[in-house]
């Protein structure tokens, strides 16, 4: 994601933060979260702990009731969360979060492990509210603006990091070469060999080759329509509907990232316009 302004974190804090995020693996991977460098410090300690999730008003972390987080935790009333995530082709980017003490509750049917519930002491760093609000703005978006299209050129192409609109959608399990012509939170539209009645109401699966990270993501969805292009018998257009619970998060945000810069250059045109205008 690029530079997020004040404005864009005051918005994320006001708008997202009670919202829990549940840090699965697909969450994990997609906001580089590094694990292995989440611990809690707490009195003259640090010990190591799943985060188990998180919004920005607070975490919820799993440690063993036996332990010394737990003990620690439960004397003091406060901690230092650690977090720790690093972006492809970037710096680390860590920081702690002051915490206190709220709750526990056991970790699903285990006797020894427990899910803390930390509160954030003040409004937490700007680094996790741009993480996080990205994540929660493109989840919004997905359904808020789930059919807004991306007309695909080298522009919108750059933009979003997409390679090459040429790649492969797999139909019937079979790759087929496509180029593909755009694109949405909700599905695709594309160029492919085939005919007609071979194609509508299959099940496919679309690549994306995106760079700036380097990353390649796979969508699964069902051809919705199909029409011939005049003159050419050999290709069809198809139009993919997305299977919305399958889309990758990384997708999302690549979607989300786009839309949200197209948005924010139009506002910065149509104040100056609006400042020329006035001085007129």
């Amino acid at each position: 994601m690029g530079v997020v302004t004040s404005q864009q974190l005051s918005r994320y804090y006001d708008m997202y933060r009670d919202i829990d995020v549940v840090f699965t693996k697909e969450i994990i991977k997609t906001l580089c979260l590094n694990p292995r460098q989440i611990y809690i410090k707490c009195a003259a300690g640090q010990w190591p702990c799943i985060l188990n999730s998180a919004s920005l008003l607070g975490a919820k972390v799993v440690v063993s009731k036996s332990g010394g987080a737990f003990k620690a935790l439960k004397e003091n009333q406060s901690a230092n969360l650690h977090f720790c995530f690093i972006p492809a082709d970037s710096q680390p980017i860590v920081f702690f979060v002051n915490t206190r003490f709220d709750d526990f509750v056991p970790y699903m049917n285990s006797e020894d492990l427990v899910v803390v519930t930390l509160s954030y002491v003040n409004r937490p760093p700007d680094d996790l509210i741009s993480i996080m609000g990205s994540l929660l703005e493109a989840n919004a978006n997905a359904v808020r603006r789930r059919e807004e299209r991306i007309a695909l050129n080298p522009n919108s192409k750059r933009k979003l990091g997409l390679q090459s609109e040429e790649s492969i959608v797999y139909v019937q399990n079979v790759p087929r070469h496509c180029v593909l012509r755009d694109l949405s939170f909700s599905g695709a539209k594309l160029i492919l060999v085939g005919l007609k009645a071979f194609i509508i109401k299959q099940i496919v699966m679309v690549r994306f080759e995106f760079e700036d990270p380097r990353e390649t993501i796979y969508v699964r969805g069902v051809v919705v329509a199909v029409d011939e292009i005049e003159g050419r018998k050999d290709l069809v257009v198809a139009r993919i509907l997305y299977d919305e619970k399958s889309v990758p998060m990384a997708y999302k945000l690549r979607i989300n990232n786009y839309i949200t810069d197209v948005r924010i250059n139009q506002l910065s045109e149509n104040e100056a316009n609006v400042s020329l205008d006035s001085l007129k």
